[in-house]
């Protein structure tokens, strides 16, 4: 899983950024002080490090500046977030060490876009088209789903549905936080739904003696066993 590092000191903002790279399968960190990620990233590196422009402690230009002239975090793949939209600002930032720029109110899914091709470029190794666990293989530019060398069919929920949940092994989802992330925030279905697709799924995947990937959590939901691979192999 692609680690990314939020540091931004507005808290709805590092809610919803969390929430949306989750959902895409990113491990995410947060900090809300220029200087105490200057810290944290003097310990370990992100692969990808989102960072606002307007810090406390120590300025997002500034603590860019730093990771630059260090060997460990010279070529970290930066995008920076900033209300300041003028041309010269957006030199400087760029001038500063910034791989990208992306100016507040932003689309999220705009952003989303732009940390998977930054990381495409930066880091191709982190980023795949294709989901491996055990025997079942998921290609996300095909949209096909074998398990054992076999081809399965699966319907465009179940291929989300499926695919969303092989990005977080062993993370329990609620119903509810998969209708958000399988079907969007914007569509109203009965959470009873989930239950009948996952069924579905797991009819597809399942076919003869086979372990099946996908556990039930009681009173809690769905998540995919991060045992799989293991007992698969």
């Amino acid at each position: 899983m692609p680690k990314v590092l939020i540091v931004e000191d507005e808290e709805p903002l590092v809610m919803m950024l969390r929430y949306n790279l989750e959902a895409e399968g990113y491990k995410v960190e947060t900090c809300m002080r220029g200087d105490e990620a200057d810290l944290l990233l003097r310990e370990s590196q992100p692969d990808l490090l989102l960072l606002d422009w307007m810090l406390p402690g120590l300025s997002g230009i500034e603590l860019c500046r730093r990771l630059r002239s260090r060997p460990e975090t010279e070529r970290l793949p930066v995008i920076m977030l900033t209300a300041r939209g003028e041309e010269q600002e957006r030199i400087r930032g760029l001038a500063t060490g910034a791989d990208d720029y992306v100016v507040k109110p932003f689309s999220i899914p705009e952003l989303m876009a732009r940390v998977r091709a930054m990381l495409r470029r930066a880091k191709p190794e982190v980023v795949s088209s294709l989901l491996r666990a055990g025997d079942l293989e998921l290609d996300r530019e095909t949209h096909r789903v074998r398990r054992s060398g076999r081809e399965i069919h699966l319907g465009p929920t179940e291929f989300r549905l499926l695919e969303f949940l092989m990005t977080s092994p062993g993370r329990v989802f609620s119903r509810e936080q998969l209708l958000d992330g399988v079907w969007g925030h914007d569509v109203y279905v009965d959470e009873r739904t989930v239950d009948v697709h996952v069924g579905r799924l797991r009819k597809a995947i399942n076919r003869g003696k086979v372990p099946d990937p996908i556990r039930t959590v009681r009173g809690a939901g769905y998540a995919f066993n991060d045992q799989f691979a293991a007992a698969a192999s």
